[in-house]
């Protein structure tokens, strides 16, 4: 449960990207920017941190000793994630990319397959839970009522637009967040992974903002301000909060695809912050029917993960007793 809340505190701070990406397309700002600005940021806070904690030295040990995954796999976690984020900022507010983002709890748990666990020496591919991808599957509902008011005021190709990028980050985030956790193998802690999938993911920043400067210019004032934000709350504390949830329960799929649905959660914050900062209007009836179904299944998610708990508690007493 201490996970549960710990994702619902990530998506709180998650929300800002949202809001603030659509702030800064409002005004006019460079997607590419955006996201580019967004990891520029989070690189002297992480860095900062990690240091003071004594952690830079393994971190460095690790990503020397296998740099082709740390590239590969921070591009997919970090670049293919967050780019898409933005791009489609453009095509709608806030609520609707957060809404859509919420596949990816669906996505994190098709993912399993491509994961193995060591148990007694003996490596066992990981199974889809499949109760938790029905309960997902309740999510997936909800996001697809609040996309209907969408489809039937924009044209197939902004629809499509608007939402395959999201698809693809949504399925990219969870890949790659699950992929260094299996790479660091539990040596290093959230913060050294945090920076180290920074660093890695450098190189694509890097080309975006060039491109960005050759085609756009430099961004503006406001834009840098509110990238900073995004790349403080978002970027560093809840990119954090949410590694920490996810690394705690890594080897339980059941309860990993609880952790990732309190994302859904994000979409509450977002249409509560733009009503507020933006004056976005109210979304529409069947919008706000998805938006309480996707809460019921974050419920539903809650309950079952407290329920695994309780089996685990048993089976460890049993296995205690029985010893």
């Amino acid at each position: 449960m201490k996970e549960i809340i710990l994702g619902i505190l990530a998506a709180l701070f998650f929300a800002v990207t949202f809001i603030l990406n659509h702030s800064m397309e409002l005004e006019g700002g460079s997607w590419l920017w955006s996201s580019s600005l967004r990891y520029f940021f989070m690189l002297p806070f992480l860095l900062v941190i990690v240091l003071s904690r004594k952690g830079w030295k393994p971190l460095s040990s690790e990503m020397k000793a296998q740099p082709t995954k740390w590239l590969l796999w921070s591009f997919v976690g970090f670049v293919l994630f967050y780019a898409p984020l933005t791009y489609v900022a453009s095509f709608g507010p806030g609520w609707l990319v957060s809404g859509t983002w919420q596949f990816t709890i669906v996505a994190g748990i098709l993912l399993a397959p491509l994961f193995v666990r060591t148990i007694d020496g003996v490596k066992i591919r990981q199974k889809i839970p499949v109760i938790s991808l029905l309960i997902s599957s309740v999510i997936l509902i909800g996001i697809l009522l609040i996309q209907v008011p969408q489809a039937q005021s924009v044209s197939i190709h902004v629809l499509l637009l608007g939402t395959l990028p999201v698809v693809v980050a949504a399925f990219a985030y969870p890949l790659g967040n699950r992929k260094m956790m299996e790479v660091c193998g539990g040596r290093l802690d959230t913060y050294q992974r945090v920076l180290g999938m920074t660093i890695a993911s450098l190189p694509a920043w890097i080309i975006l903002a060039g491109y960005a400067f050759i085609t756009v210019g430099l961004p503006s004032a406001n834009q840098v301000f509110q990238s900073l934000l995004v790349g403080i709350s978002s970027g560093v504390i809840a990119t954090v909060l949410f590694f920490i949830a996810t690394d705690r329960v890594r080897e339980d799929q059941g309860k990993l695809a609880a952790v990732e649905a309190t994302q859904s959660t994000e979409v509450l914050f977002v249409i509560i912050g733009e009503m507020i900062l933006l004056g976005v209007p109210l979304p529409d009836p069947i919008a706000l029917i998805g938006i309480g179904v996707i809460v019921i299944g974050m419920l539903l998610h809650s309950y079952h993960t407290v329920l695994l708990s309780k089996k685990s508690v048993i089976k460890e007493k049993e296995a205690g007793l029985q010893n």
